[in-house]
């Protein structure tokens, strides 16, 4: 935990001075996760070897960070996504025979780490109140508490219980671990990394309410909304078979308003989006009610 306070204060010069501390820091933060899958791993051959794999894929992971650090540009930039790609794509690369997981906790866990994106959507909004707090400020914050809700309701409301059942209900070994691996593991990072962009957009509506968004900040504001809506339609994809059209065609609709979201004052954006993401909210609630209530029902029965 020491380490990983010391890489997430690198954070900012991760590209710059502390590009070698970072990935010396997040490289002790590796060798410890591995060194206690070894130690649970002692008694459970199959397992041992799936660690092994992970160290594999770990060790040059971080030696890629740590020659990034020494390089800059381009160069730099390259290694670092193959850094990630090696990492990330470890447990797929070497496949999902030998872990063990507790389906319930795994699923939680993951959880509040939307929980914790959330949050921070929130926090941007009172960064962004640093100018002072007037009536395009107030009607900013609403709308913004209004898209975090939204956002929270879009998975908290039935997704969430679906998939902790879904991963519950498969068969331990590959099949279950897989499932954890994609639905989990992997699609749940473009929906937190569409939460902390709409943060981004957040804050900086906040900074000029009554002018038209930047590209950047508009691109993060729709977006990472966009974004947010597409990992669901996969999630959805991955764990039940069936596409979520109401939210393809949503993620679909936030980036055509990207040219609009340029000219538009920065409020009037904020509230497009506010209001696709509330209307989207209300067709599910009537359109799936009687399947909602089923699951409810299944999930407390």
């Amino acid at each position: 935990m020491a380490a990983l306070l010391v890489a997430a204060l690198c954070v900012p010069e991760a590209f710059d001075g502390a590009a070698l501390l970072f990935a010396c820091s997040y490289g002790v933060v590796r060798v410890a996760h591995i060194a206690l899958f070894i130690v649970a791993s002692s008694d459970d051959p199959e397992m041992r070897r799936s660690v092994n794999g992970l160290a594999a894929s770990t060790a040059i992971g971080v030696s890629l960070l740590v020659a990034a650090s020494f390089t800059d540009g381009v160069l730099q930039g390259g290694l670092w996504a193959l850094a990630l790609l090696l990492d990330a794509g470890g447990p797929f690369v070497f496949g999902a025979d030998g872990w063990k997981l507790a389906p319930g906790h795994f699923a939680e866990r993951h959880a509040l780490i939307f929980i914790i994106a959330l949050g921070e959507s929130i926090v941007a909004i009172g960064v962004g109140a640093e100018i002072g707090v007037g009536a395009g400020v107030v009607a900013t914050a609403v709308l913004g508490m209004a898209v975090a809700a939204a956002l929270w309701w879009l998975y908290f409301d039935v997704v969430a219980i679906v998939a902790e059942r879904r991963l519950s209900r498969a068969a331990e070994g590959r099949e279950q671990n897989e499932i954890a691996r994609d639905s989990y593991s992997y699609l749940h990072l473009p929906m937190v990394a569409g939460i902390v962009l709409v943060a981004l957009g957040l804050k900086k509506t906040l900074g000029a309410v009554d002018e038209p968004l930047k590209l950047v900040a508009a691109v993060a504001l729709l977006g990472g909304t966009s974004l947010y809506l597409l990992g669901h339609v996969a999630f959805r994809l991955r764990n039940v078979r069936t596409l979520g059209r109401q939210r393809l065609v949503c993620a679909i609709l936030l980036m055509a308003l990207l040219p609009a979201a340029v000219e538009l004052p920065a409020l009037g954006t904020l509230g497009l989006v506010a209001a696709v993401l509330t209307a989207l909210v209300a067709y599910e609630t009537v359109r799936f009610s009687e399947a909602r209530d089923r699951i409810r029902h299944e999930l407390t029965g």
